[in-house]
């Protein structure tokens, strides 16, 4: 699947969320919900889940739960920040842990067809190569296993894109992939019967300071490749301001959109052809004494 060339980098994406990790629970109003509305399509899926990977972890809020709604399943809470992992671990009771995994979703490091259940909220819009990514996660879901998910689509932050739009010819909010692309790359790396769906989610906000504090807080800020060097200017900013002011609400507060998009599909009756993607299958016994680092 092809993403615009202004692509998130895999390096950044991992400083951005070490930076954030420490105060990201208190700003995740919208991932805390996001979570609260995926848990739920799981209360209509036939699936007993052995070993359930959550994908893109971070503080491991998922992960806990998951605990909970399986709780003779191992979970695995894999993220691409280990600083994030370090509140993750700590999620659950002492007796029962999530095992961490600091790694990238995009070369997972496990073996073929070792997990029967992958849960990711709102880790996709920082992969770059989708493409990849399923085909990994097709190879270590076990035959029939099911990859459910939640992503933000193109209506996300139109506000804020808007705003800027009127202020320089910037990049200054990803281009996020439309649902139905995301449902081609499942297709194309062999899950059976995707089924994708969008919510709008409005948030609002005081003023603008207060919906770029959340976003940075969130480690939602903008690290495409495409983004414009250098400092915005103050001429640019207070253009922006303007801008953005045209959306204030008759009760004197300020919208930012989100689409959710949620989805989930069944990996293939058989496995994949085996294929080098880099990827190093480690033993499932190994991972937590990897991932207590």
């Amino acid at each position: 699947m092809s993403r615009s060339p202004a692509l998130p980098v895999r390096r950044e994406v991992r400083r951005v969320f070490e930076r954030v990790a420490d105060r990201y629970d208190a700003a995740a109003v919208l991932q805390q919900e996001v979570n609260r509305r995926l848990l739920e399509r799981l209360d209509v899926m036939r699936i007993e889940p052995a070993r359930v990977l959550d994908l893109g972890a971070g503080t491991g809020a998922l992960s806990g739960a998951l605990l909970k709604r399986y709780p003779q399943a191992q979970v695995i809470a894999l993220d691409l920040a280990p600083a994030m992992l370090a509140h993750a671990r700590r999620r659950g009771r002492l007796w029962r842990r999530p095992l961490c995994l600091a790694a990238d979703a995009e070369a997972l490091p496990l073996k073929r067809g070792s997990v029967d259940l992958i849960v990711s909220n709102l880790a996709l819009p920082w992969l770059t190569e989708l493409d990849r990514a399923f085909a990994g996660f097709a190879r270590v879901l076990k035959p029939g296993g099911l990859l459910l998910f939640s992503s933000v689509g193109p209506d996300t932050l139109k506000e804020l894109r808007q705003a800027w739009a009127a202020a320089d010819d910037g990049m200054h909010v990803h281009d996020f992939v439309d649902m139905h692309n995301v449902g081609d790359g499942l297709m194309r790396a062999g899950f059976i019967n995707p089924v994708m769906e969008a919510e709008h989610i409005t948030l609002t906000y005081r003023d603008l300071d207060a919906l770029v504090r959340d976003l940075r807080d969130t480690g939602a800020v903008n690290i495409a490749a495409g983004r414009r060097a250098g400092l915005t200017t103050p001429r640019a900013a207070a253009a922006m301001r303007a801008a953005y002011e045209r959306f204030r609400q008759p009760d004197g507060r300020l919208p930012a959109t989100c689409e959710i998009v949620f989805g989930h599909a069944w990996a293939p009756q058989s496995l994949p052809q085996r294929r080098s993607n880099g990827a190093v299958g480690v033993p499932i016994a190994s991972i937590g004494r990897r991932g207590q680092r």
